[in-house]
C-alpha cells in the first residue's frame, strides 16, 4: 500500500510514476477526492463529539434539576447527529481503503520505463547453450519415453494442466527441492520454514494478491481459506502486525510449498508439457530488511537464485522488468530464465522483487531501529529459489542424450541415491 501522505504532498510526482505502470492520473485524483471526503467526514464527527463533550460539562455544572433535564433533552439531537456522522465516516473510510488497496506500488527510480515486456532489459547471460549432435527433444517426449511423466493419468484424475510424476521423475523433483533448500540454508544463510498451504484472506491482502487477483486463486468458500499461489504469502505474514526488536533484521527465510493458481490469463498457452499447471512446487526465498539495505539485499537475493542455475550447469539469463511489466506489488523486479533446448525457449524460474515498504504497510510489519526508537516499516523482498517443474524441464532437456537417457547433474546425485543416469524401464 502506498503512503497517502506522499500522494497528498506530491500528487503530480506520484501521477507521473504511476502512469508508467499503467495508472491514469484521473485515478490518483479520484483517490485524493475519496481521501478528502474521508477527512471531512472525520472532522465533522470529531466536531460533533467535541460539541457533545462541552454540553456534558455544562450539564454537570447545572444544579437545578428541571434546568438540567431541559439541557439533557437539548443534547439528544447531538447524539443522533453523531450516529449519522459515524455512519458517513465509516462509509467514506471503506471507500477510501478499498481504492488504496487497488493502487500498485511505485516503481523504483532505476527501473527502465517501458509500456510492456518488449522494453524489458536483458542484464546478462550466463553459460553457453549446449550444442547437440542430434535434435534435442522437448521434455514431454523425454518424460513419456522414460516413463517418468504421465499426462494421460494426470488429466484423468484432475483435468487439463495436471500430470503425474512417477518413479525417477518424482524422485528428481524431490531431489531438486531438498538440494535447493539445503543450498540456501547451508551456503546462503537462510532459515527454513514449512508454512501452511492455506491462509486467511487478510494474509493475501497483506502481500498484495487480494483484492486484485482473487479470480486467479483457489479457495474454500465454507471456511474462507485460500490456497496459496506462492510461499511468499504465508512466510511474509509470519510477522504480520508485529514490531520486530532492534537487531532482528535482516531476516531470511526459505520455504518449500505446493502452489496453486488458476492460470486464467494463460488459456490456450503452453498446453503441452509441464511448463504451466494449476498446481506446482516451488522453493521460495523471503527477506525482511532495513530500508537502507533493500537494494543491496535484492542484488544478493538475485545472486542466490542464479547460484542454483550455476551449480546445476544450466545456462540462464537475467532480465530486468520495465515499468509496464512490473508486478502489482514490486518496485523493482528481475527474472531469472533458464534455456530449455528441447522447447527452444527461455523459461522463467524465478522473479526476484523488492517491494520496499508496500507489503509491510498493508501487513503492518515494523521494526525498531534502536531501543525506544519509533517503529518503522520494514522492506520486504522475495524470489523463487527456484520454481518447479520448470527446473525439471531444464534438467531433462539440457542433460538429454541421443539414446533418450538423461544424465543427472552432479549436485543432485546424492539426493537421487547415487543414480547417475535416468533410463527407460
Amino acid at each position: 500500500m502506498l503512503d497517502i501522505r506522499l500522494i497528498r504532498e506530491q500528487p503530480e510526482a506520484v501521477k507521473r510514476m504511476l502512469e508508467t505502470v499503467g495508472v491514469r492520473p484521473v485515478e490518483v485524483d479520484a483517490l485524493l477526492a475519496l481521501d478528502g471526503e474521508r477527512r471531512a467526514a472525520i472532522t465533522e464527527l470529531e466536531t460533533l463529539k467535541a460539541e457533545r463533550g462541552q454540553a456534558s460539562k455544562k450539564i454537570a455544572a447545572i444544579r437545578d434539576a428541571a434546568e438540567r433535564e431541559r439541557a439533557i433533552a437539548a443534547t439528544r439531537g447531538i447524539g443522533e447527529r453523531i450516529a449519522a456522522a459515524e455512519a458517513v465516516a465509516l462509509a467514506a473510510e471503506e471507500r477510501f481503503a478499498a481504492r488504496m488497496l487497488e493502487m500498485p506500488n511505485l516503481p523504483h527510480p532505476d527501473v527502465p520505463v517501458g509500456a510492456d515486456e518488449a522494453a524489458n532489459v536483458v542484464v546478462r547471460e550466463v553459460g553457453a547453450p549446449r550444442r547437440f549432435d542430434f535434435t534435442p527433444k522437448p521434455h514431454w517426449e523425454l518424460g513419456e519415453a522414460l516413463g517418468i511423466i504421465d499426462f494421460e493419468r494426470g488429466a484423468k484424475i484432475s483435468g487439463s494442466r495436471f500430470y503425474v510424476l512417477q518413479g525417477d521423475g518424482a524422485r528428481l523433483q524431490r531431489a531438486l527441492i531438498g538440494w535447493m533448500i539445503d543450498l540456501h540454508v547451508r551456503h546462503h544463510g537462510y532459515t527454513e520454514v514449512y508454512p501452511p498451504a492455506m491462509v486467511r484472506r487478510e494474509c493475501l491482502v497483506g502481500t498484495g494478491q487480494l483484492p486484485k487477483f482473487g479470480d486467479t486463486m483457489y479457495r474454500d468458500l465454507e471456511d474462507e481459506m485460500w490456497f496459496i499461489p506462492t510461499a511468499e504469502v504465508p512466510v511474509t505474514n509470519l510477522y504480520r502486525e508485529e514490531i520486530l526488536a532492534p537487531g532482528t533484521l535482516p531476516i531470511k527465510h526459505v520455504a518449500y510449498t505446493p502452489c496453486f493458481r488458476r492460470e486464467k490469463m494463460s488459456a490456450g498457452r503452453d498446453v503441452r508439457g509441464i511448463k504451466r499447471g494449476h498446481q506446482f512446487d516451488k522453493v521460495e526465498m523471503v527477506k525482511f530488511v532495513e530500508p537502507a539495505t533493500s537494494d543491496s539485499e535484492l542484488a544478493s537475493l538475485l545472486d542466490d537464485a542464479e547460484d542454483v542455475c550455476r551449480r546445476l550447469g544450466i545456462p540462464h539469463r537475467v532480465v530486468q522488468m520495465c515499468t509496464g511489466d512490473l508486478s502489482f506489488t514490486a518496485a523493482m523486479k528481475f527474472d531469472v530464465e533458464i534455456w530449455a533446448p528441447g522447447c527452444a525457449e527461455w523459461l522463467e524460474v524465478s522473479s526476484c522483487s523488492n517491494f520496499r515498504d508496500f507489503q509491510a504497510r498493508r501487513a503492518g510489519i515494523r521494526y525498531r531501529p534502536a531501543p525506544q526508537a519509533k517503529p518503522e516499516l520494514v522492506h520486504t523482498l522475495n524470489g523463487s529459489g527456484l520454481a518447479l517443474p520448470r527446473v525439471v524441464i531444464g534438467v531433462l532437456e539440457t542433460y538429454q542424450q541421443a539414446d533418450g537417457s538423461v544424465v543427472v547433474p552432479q549436485p543432485l546425485r546424492p539426493y537421487m541415491g547415487g543414480v547417475e543416469v535416468l533410463r527407460a524401464g
